[in-house]
């Protein structure tokens, strides 16, 4: 940078004359906040996309206007401070919060703020009167983006279609996941931090860069020639320019005019030729002009005569280069680099023909390049040649106005109408240029700080503010989080805790319900068939009122009673086992309910009871496999006997079993018994037999039954013919007929009262006693747990216990789920709280360094 410590620069307009030292210094202590301000951007952004990556997937906010109706009457109730809008995210379009908007300022500072109703309307509450002051004084002035809620430097912009349709950019992004939203936040903010990096070393570079660009035929190298005083840029009717011709005083290549022509992918410096190629300026017309197919960036080096005070190139004050560009709608591959060269650029000068004014290209060009330079030096061409022209300068402005509005509000210095052809023909005044030379000068010389700097501090506004939309979207989003979280902790936590709490004594009461119900059912089948089988004993039915014994048929039909006898017992104690069945089936069910009570104190509210249907009519029901499922119950025509019980088969169907029905003639004269019982002991089964003291006709059963025991059947009336054959042998004997006639007398009496008033009371009980005696018997490798009644008893508790054990085991696994779930449910919402948590303190602090780098840096007070 060249400065003359005499040099003053002349400004027109009325203004002092100002000292280069006074410049140089307020330009120099902005440049510094501003690099520091740049260097913290950088960090909050590279904080920001470590956040987003490790520990917060940042969503992609959007805020949607209010209907005009609504905005309407908000505006005519009173002054709007705040802009309601509604919040919803890419991710989720569907979902709206409806949030306030508010434009603040802070000295010279502006940012807004993103806020929900609820804290906007605490916030409000608390503000002093001189802060109230504040918000009014910011209305009215531009704070806030074109479209609020908008984007300017993290826009997520995907050009695929008209809005609406369904691949525009709102359709595709509402498809997109989180995470890739996310990435391409990240890349977004990634293009952010290199920006940065260009924009640092602009604001370091003391020189200056001037783009002059525009539509094709604008007259752009007129323009420029017009400024340099000389033809030096081609000019034709065409399109000529093909090349960026960045052209700057010779005096920085030791006063020599001359051309270097850059090399691809090599870093340009002017003390190194391996690095570009010199060219003859006469030569600059067939280098701009026939390479069509390459765009190679030419400096062209020129020497400027004139007065430091007249000249833009040698101004004495800072190194100035001014860059031809090729036109805009020349094809899309130039016009794509045109875009990414202007953010290397300080001042766009913008050449616009009065003829056409602004074209689409024109106006995508300036309203990209307002998103870092609030102020664009608008030069409009051939204004001459235009006969209305109060017309056409007030369409133009309502342009620039939509365009750029700050270049707008500083028409007067930004925007010229010229005619750039007339001012170079020699020795002919043309004020309007000379004004707009004057003017340019002193935006880029004088108003360093607007026209370098100010780029660099609209940027970082428009991030700043991008950075407040995204994280005070955000942070409403981790509060909404928390507060979910917190309200899923307060209604999860204290039943998981009782579930835990109560876990042990569910297991405990449940083992209770299973052992009782087992227990009950074991007990109550022992008293039943035990009574059954006492019954049964003394020849009586094992089960009252249910079956009675048959008739006494005479004695002729001895032995088919002895045999019905036989079959009405054992089916009385099969009706014994069914009751008992009976019995343990309602102690279940009362023990199925009782569990079912449990699950209804223990189990927490919307876990789903058990579907299962209890029916106790499916217990002891016919089993095959060796899986032991229920089955149906088989028809009657295929049905078999059904036999169930222990080792020796003992259980339901004795009345239906062979062996049991097998029928002897100790069934009717039970010889042993009455022996044992006259002439043993008398112990043997005395608490079964009421025979406790012998009697004549016990006496006469046994000679009868020594007498008459033929091949085992029963006394007929030839079986008596042929016993009193051999009795009248006997007493042709002297000694028998002693001792005979007494015997005789008392066999013959005995044996007619037993058979009339004995025999029909006395088969039963004998019967009874031996059916009681096979059913209780212990053999050599039984047990006692092996005997009919404790057989039963053993089963059937079996049976209730399976039943309850899976029941008891369905509310267990229901139970263990549910304590799962609430538990998974708690950790879930404690994770999702301190992520919340630690994210909504994130973003606080985010939003304090935003307004720290303000305040340091005094953006958007920079004039």
């Amino acid at each position: 940078m060249r400065i003359g410590k005499e040099a003053s620069l002349p400004v027109t307009g009325g203004e002092r004359q100002l000292k280069v030292e006074d410049v140089q210094e307020a330009y120099i202590e902005q440049k510094d906040r501003l690099v520091g301000a740049i260097d913290t951007t950088k960090t909050i952004l590279g904080e920001l996309r470590e956040f987003n990556k490790s520990e917060w997937v940042v969503r992609y906010p959007t805020l949607q206007e209010q209907s005009e109706v609504d905005d309407a009457a908000s505006s005519k109730s009173k002054p709007r401070r705040s802009i309601r809008r509604s919040l919803s995210f890419a991710d989720d379009p569907s979902n709206q919060t409806e949030v306030v908007y508010t434009p603040t300022r802070q000295g010279l500072t502006r940012a807004v703020t993103l806020a929900s109703i609820a804290d906007a309307q605490e916030d409000s509450s608390e503000l002093t009167p001189t802060e109230e002051s504040d918000k009014e004084a910011a209305e009215g002035e531009r704070l806030l983006p074109d479209k609020i809620g908008d984007f300017s430097i993290l826009r997520l912009d995907l050009k695929l279609g008209p809005h609406g349709s369904s691949t525009s950019p709102a359709a595709l992004v509402s498809q997109l996941e989180k995470g890739s939203i996310a990435n391409l936040l990240d890349e977004r903010i990634g293009a952010a931090v290199h920006h940065m990096d260009k924009l640092r070393l602009r604001v370091e570079d003391t020189s200056s860069k001037v783009l002059v660009t525009g539509d094709l035929n604008s007259g752009k190298s007129t323009f420029v020639n017009a400024l340099l005083r000389r033809e030096v840029m081609p000019v034709d009717q065409q399109p000529c320019t093909t090349a960026f011709c960045e052209v700057h005083d010779a005096a920085e290549n030791n006063g020599v005019e001359e051309i270097h022509v850059l090399k691809d992918g090599v870093p340009y410096s002017i003390s190194d030729e391996a690095t570009f190629s010199r060219v003859s300026l006469t030569d600059l017309e067939n280098i701009v002009v026939d390479n069509e197919g390459a765009q190679p960036v030419l400096k062209v080096y020129l020497a400027d005569s004139r007065a430091t005070s007249e000249s833009l190139l040698s101004n004495g004050v800072v190194d100035i280069s001014l860059i031809d560009a090729p036109g805009l709608n020349r094809d899309s591959l130039k016009t794509t680099a045109l875009f990414a060269r202007q953010e290397e650029i300080d001042v766009v000068v913008f050449v616009v023909s009065a003829e056409n004014h602004f074209t689409l290209s024109s106006k995508e060009f300036l309203w990209n390049a307002s998103n870092e330079k609030a102020y664009v030096f608008i030069v409009v061409n051939k204004f001459e040649q235009i006969k209305n022209k109060e017309k056409c300068r007030r369409l133009v402005l309502e342009q620039i106005k939509q365009l750029s509005p700050r270049t707008y509000e500083d028409a007067e210095d930004l925007v010229h109408f010229v005619d750039s052809a007339a001012a170079l023909r020699p020795y002919t005044a043309n004020p309007a240029f000379d004004d707009l030379e004057s003017s340019l000068r002193s935006f880029v010389l004088v108003k360093r700080s607007k026209s370098k700097l100010q780029p660099v501090s609209t940027y970082l506004t428009n991030l700043l503010t991008d950075i407040d939309l995204l994280v005070g979207a955000n942070a409403i989003v981790a509060q909404t989080d928390m507060d979910r979280a917190t309200d899923d902790l307060n209604r999860a936590k204290p039943v998981w805790e009782k579930m835990k709490n109560g876990r042990e004594s569910l297991e405990d009461a449940l083992e209770i319900v299973e052992e009782d119900g087992a227990n009950t059912t074991s007990n109550k089948t022992k008293a039943i068939l035990g009574a059954a089988l006492e019954r049964v004993g003394q020849g009586q039915p094992g089960v009252d009122n249910a079956i009675s014994l048959p008739p006494f048929p005479g004695f002729f039909g001895l032995w088919d009673y002895a045999r019905d006898v036989r079959r009405t017992l054992l089916a009385s104690l099969d009706a014994a086992v069914k009751l008992a069945e009976d019995e343990a089936r309602i102690t279940t069910t009362a023990g199925v309910k009782k569990i079912g009570l449990l699950g209804d104190q223990n189990l927490p509210e919307g876990v789903e009871r058990s579907r299962r249907v209890f029916m106790p009519e499916a217990m002891f029901s016919v089993r095959s496999g060796k899986n032991g499922g229920l089955n149906r119950h088989r028809s009657s025509s295929t049905a078999s006997a059904v036999v169930a019980g222990g080792v020796y088969n003992l259980g339901i169907g004795l009345s239906q079993r062979s062996d049991m029905l097998e029928t002897s003639f100790l069934d009717l004269f039970d010889f042993n018994h009455h022996l044992w019982v006259h002439f043993g002991d008398g112990k043997a089964d005395a608490e079964e037999d009421n025979e406790k003291s012998p009697t004549a006709i016990s006496i006469l059963s046994v000679g009868v039954g020594a007498l008459t025991m033929v091949g085992g059947k029963a006394i007929g009336i030839r079986s008596l013919i042929d016993g009193a054959a051999r009795i009248s042998e006997l007493i042709a004997d002297e000694s028998a007929r002693r001792w005979a006639a007494p015997v005789i007398g008392a066999v013959v009496i005995g044996a007619t009262a037993y058979f009339i008033l004995e025999l029909p009371n006395s088969i039963p009980r004998t019967i009874g006693r031996r059916i009681r005696a096979s059913l209780v018997k212990v053999e050599d490798n039984a047990t006692e747990q092996e005997l009919f009644v404790n057989a039963h008893a053993g089963r059937v508790s079996r049976e209730t216990r399976k039943v309850l054990r899976l029941a008891s085991w369905d509310l267990r696994e229901r139970f263990r789920t549910a304590m799962e779930e609430r538990g998974k449910e708690v950790r879930d919402a404690e994770e999702l709280e301190k992520q919340a948590r630690r994210a909504l303190s994130y973003f606080h602090e985010v939003e304090a360094k935003t307004g720290a780098v303000r305040d340091e840096a005094g953006l958007l007070g920079v004039l």
